[in-house]
């Protein structure tokens, strides 16, 4: 049985970045996941992702999304190669669902600068948009798109050339932990770890019962949409965006290099567990239909013929706040998961993060809101969403 200084299971955004951080320390690091990453089965494939500072709810959000705005720029430099597109994020909304208000007021102190924005100012700047005169938004300039796919090749580049190991398309059948020893078996081989991290995305279901987490698995859809002839929706003229609107919350992406406009759904989805049949785009009606009747009435112009169509998953915990905490009973083993379709932008954070915890150094970071014990108090208050995020 070949034995390593810590062993990561699941190798996608969240697990390249922490086997990176831990290979660059020097620590012996195995990497494991079912498919050869980056890969379309779990939540980082169909570029790109969007990154942004000003979040709303505790404010470790903002203080993390800077910090791996710095990561990212780093990688991109030991890289050579453009990972972070910095095209600004405009998230536009409905007043009378939800003011920006508390989160500008956020964001000013914490250094992060936005910008209000009426339904004139937005038309005036961004000719292609037809929104209702109440309408608003807030614009943040430093905000853009992330490659996603490229900047997990990167950190398995990088992982690699720092001495890690990688096992592709092997999936973990079985997880056994004592005191200071973890071993991980797969269908040919067992392999022992002095430590552990579990990444596994919205496949946590098949580390059952070893680790149970209120994570509930959805498939979700994104499709690229032709534009018109003009530039209005180009990329270098249009921003990344969230819309939110009777219609539902939505976000997307300028047409990148001809690639069409992209856009998505983020409420919603249908559940999914590991081992189910999964969808592809096109299986249901309304994987087409819902997004181009959207762009319909806010973007005619970026509602031409569907060029391609993507299903990939989301991993919803029933806060939509992430998992980063220590097994329950195992603290020698992270668990980091339920990233609730917003997570992507933090993975260079969450690695180092991850590999702290590893490390057994402080985090700079208060991650109490991320911590596995909120769900017990949930479960205290409200029993209907103890019964595994369903």
């Amino acid at each position: 049985m070949k034995s390593y200084d810590v062993i990561i299971v699941g190798a996608g955004s969240m697990g390249m970045s922490t086997g990176y951080y831990l290979a660059r320390r020097g620590l012996r690091t195995l990497l494991i996941d079912a498919f050869d990453p980056p890969h379309r089965e779990g939540s980082h494939h169909g570029e790109p992702r969007l990154i942004r500072h000003a979040y709303s709810g505790h404010p470790v959000y903002t203080e993390m999304a800077i910090r791996a705005h710095q990561l990212w720029n780093e990688l991109e430099e030991r890289m050579e190669a453009q990972l972070l597109v910095q095209s600004g994020v405009l998230n536009i909304t409905d007043p009378n669902r939800y003011s920006f208000k508390e989160r500008m007021a956020a964001a000013a102190k914490q250094g992060v600068h936005t910008e209000r924005l009426d339904a004139d100012e937005i038309h005036r700047r961004w000719k292609g948009l037809r929104l209702p005169e109440h309408f608003e938004a807030m614009y943040e300039p430093a905000a853009g798109y992330l490659r996603s796919e490229a900047c997990v090749d990167a950190y398995k580049a990088l992982a690699l050339a720092n001495g890690a190991e990688l096992l592709t398309h092997t999936a973990v059948c079985g997880i056994t932990a004592w005191k200071g020893s973890v071993v991980v078996e797969t269908r040919n081989a067992k392999y022992h770890g002095a430590k552990a991290v579990l990444t596994a995305g919205a496949w946590f279901g098949s580390l059952a019962p070893f680790v149970s987490l209120p994570v509930r698995a959805v498939r979700k859809t994104v499709g690229w949409f032709e534009t018109n002839a003009s530039d209005d929706f180009k990329a270098g003229r249009f921003p990344g965006f969230t819309l939110n609107t009777e219609e539902g919350g939505y976000y997307g992406f300028p047409d990148i290099g001809g690639a069409g406009l992209k856009i998505g759904r983020h409420d919603t989805g249908l559940d999914w567990k590991p081992g189910e049949p999964f969808l592809p785009f096109g299986g249901l009606p309304e994987d087409e239909e819902e997004l181009r009747s959207v762009l319909g009435k806010y973007m005619p112009g970026a509602s031409g013929r569907l060029a391609k169509g993507a299903a990939c998953k989301y991993e919803l915990t029933p806060d939509e706040d992430f998992i980063i905490d220590r097994h329950p009973q195992h603290p020698h083993i992270v668990v980091a998961g339920g990233f609730s379709g917003h997570g992507f932008k933090f993975s260079s954070v969450v690695g180092e993060i991850c590999s702290q915890m590893v490390l057994d150094e402080a985090v700079q970071y208060d991650i109490r809101p991320f911590a596995l014990s909120r769900f017990a108090r949930q479960a205290e208050r409200t029993p209907s969403i103890a019964q595994g995020g369903d």
